[in-house]
């Protein structure tokens, strides 16, 4: 599977007017890899990311999954297609963790939205996937922002698309959790050939585990990052 990414440019429209944020991106992500996206605050990742997902339109270019437009995709294909990690909290009032995650079963599911015992163990296997099985039956609102978060990412697993975007996905997670979920997404990316692309402030994180590192920066995207482009990052490896 390819995910191209074709003379890009993404940005706001506001009324008549656009504010573009990156012009000319043109990238190729590859199946069974974990890619890294890295920048300085407000260069546009979160937009990149929005903008891969349809949750907000390109302002001019093409992406291509094994050469056909996602453009074309109505809804249910894009949700059989790409799941996504966003950071925006969502408000989950009066959900448990496996209501949470089993919502990522929707585009295979009846009108109700009945889970299935298959369904129902994609859903338990995501939780245990990310370590959260002893909290299945907690209340979304009683998690810390960690445990919210990997909850998120659970749900895009059960989703089981070959695509999974996430932006900033250890952001609330301390050191060991955030080595953890991105190990965890490394390998499910090479053992299920599926494409993971996320952004993250994370350096060292995406240096020692990533499979390749992109970098945003006011001229596009750089698909070889070098140790200086780095480095402008404030990022020692060590």
């Amino acid at each position: 599977m390819i995910f191209e990414l074709r003379d890009l440019t993404i940005g706001y429209r506001e009324g008549l007017r656009e504010k573009v944020i990156a012009k000319g991106l043109n990238a190729k992500m590859q199946g069974g890899m974990l890619i890294c996206l890295v920048g300085r605050n407000g260069i546009g990742k979160s937009t990149l990311l929005r903008t891969l997902s349809g949750f907000q339109p390109a302002l001019s270019g093409d992406m291509l999954l094994d050469g056909k437009s996602i453009v074309s995709f109505d809804k249910r294909q894009m949700s059989e297609t790409i799941s996504v990690v966003l950071t925006e909290r969502a408000d989950f009032q009066n959900l448990t963790v496996t209501d949470v995650v089993g919502m990522g079963r929707m585009p295979y599911t009846n009108f109700w939205g009945t889970l299935h015992k298959e369904d129902k163990q994609i859903v338990a296997d995501a939780i245990a996937a990310v370590g959260m099985t002893a909290f299945a039956q907690s209340q979304m609102t009683r998690l810390s922002d960690g445990e919210r978060q990997k909850v998120m990412i659970a749900k895009a697993i059960a989703q089981q698309t070959p695509l999974i975007l996430l932006d900033e996905p250890t952001a609330f997670l301390d050191y060991p959790s955030k080595t953890g979920i991105v190990e965890l997404l490394l390998d499910l990316a090479h053992k299920q050939d599926k494409i993971i692309f996320l952004s993250t402030h994370d350096l060292d994180v995406a240096y020692r585990l990533a499979d390749s590192i992109w970098m945003m920066d006011e001229k596009g995207l750089s698909l070889s990052v070098t140790s200086e482009q780095l480095l402008a990052l404030n990022f020692h490896p060590v």
